[in-house]
């Protein structure tokens, strides 16, 4: 089972829905790097469960507990594992699991794979769970990037056919629903809650802005940054789609209009817009770094759904108890920008930067 990513910044992630903790490994952070740790709960409260009516009510307070690589406040050098105990499981809303797999979900997929030996409660080692210690990393990753004047900036892009409006210029961490336009935001807010009454879920996409970036960062061909940043965003589950720049949108474009074109601003080598996303040939060009996620809706509803009995080969209605997000956007932003973040460090320490860059 591969939970493991990285060359020059190594993590690994370890742990189920339900097991007594999940956590990270996280390797390569020289000492000498302060974390603020009330920095860091608030990013992950971002992620936590039961914040609001649009997440799960599995209550889970998801602050780190630091057990090596951490002296204090400051790294020491050695691998930094942290872990995040689980204190609210319900594992019996699960047992029809073991023979009826649930509609979008790895269950069925993992009963090939592992042979009736995975761990079914709350989807075990497939669950968005895990994304806790990703955002651990992540956010250790993200405070070292801005020390450095890297700033990592997302929103919620849409949800369903409703669509934030304006730019993303400025962070939206800090509020409670991170869109740009408010207005809109409630609109999401109330589309989220009438599909919550209907049984049903919703899903969206996410932008992510990342400005502060140096001009050659990554390579070609395979370890591209497009290449990097997307194999670290589809870790994320439920993720469904990522697109850089002007993304799908340049297919109907011309040359002309795709194209960006070169100029000097304030002595530096710029571009008249952004449609490459801030990337060409898989390297960083200086501009900002721009990508979208697609994330899909909450597979677990409350509508009755079919599937099929494992155990008699025969079709069965199936009706998904526990607790779920209606959407699980709002959460996953956070998530998104832990990827970036992780990314973008494992990046800045390769062959072509100095390791002092991320000391």
């Amino acid at each position: 089972m591969s939970s493991s990513y990285g060359e020059n910044i190594k993590l690994t992630i370890f742990g189920q829905s339900h097991s007594p903790a999940i956590g990270m490994t996280l390797e390569g952070i020289p000492a000498g790097v302060k974390i603020d740790q009330d920095e860091l709960n608030a990013f992950m409260k971002r992620r936590a469960p039961g914040q609001n009516s649009y997440s799960t009510p599995r209550k889970e307070a998801d602050e780190p507990e630091f057990l090596s690589g951490v002296v204090g406040d400051t790294t020491c050098g050695a691998p930094i594992t942290a872990i995040i105990r689980n204190t609210n499981m319900r594992s019996k809303d699960y047992e029809e699991l073991k023979r009826i797999p649930r509609p979008g979900h790895a269950d069925y997929t993992a009963e090939i794979k592992y042979e009736g030996f995975q761990d079914y409660a709350g989807g075990g080692h497939f669950s968005g769970r895990l994304t806790a210690p990703l955002c651990i990393a992540g956010g250790i990753c993200k405070q070292i990037l801005e020390s450095k004047g890297v700033k990592i900036m997302t929103r919620i892009a849409s949800i369903k056919d409703i669509c934030d409006r304006g730019e993303l210029t400025e962070p939206t961490d800090k509020k409670d629903f991170p869109v740009v336009d408010d207005e809109q935001g409630k609109k999401m807010i109330e589309l989220i809650e009438e599909e919550r009454k209907n049984g049903d879920s919703v899903g969206g996409v996410i932008e992510c802005v990342i400005t502060g970036l140096p001009a050659g960062l990554g390579d070609p061909m395979f370890d591209g940054m497009e290449n990097r940043i997307a194999a670290m965003v589809f870790g994320i589950p439920a993720v469904k789609g990522i697109e850089f720049g002007a993304g799908f949108a340049a297919a109907e474009m011309t040359g002309s209009e795709n194209n960006d074109e070169f100029c000097i601003c304030d002595g530096k080598v710029m571009t008249k817009t952004n449609n490459c996303g801030g990337i060409l040939g898989g390297i960083t060009n200086g501009m900002p770094l721009t990508f979208r996620v697609a994330i899909k809706p909450t597979p677990s509803i409350a509508k009755k759904q079919m599937s099929v009995d494992l155990t008699t080969m025969k079709e069965t209605e199936l009706q998904v108890r526990g607790r779920h997000d209606p959407c699980i956007v709002p959460r996953a932003v956070p998530c998104i920008e832990a990827a970036a973040a992780i990314t973008i460090c494992n990046a800045m320490k390769g062959k072509n930067y100095e390791y002092n860059r991320l000391s």
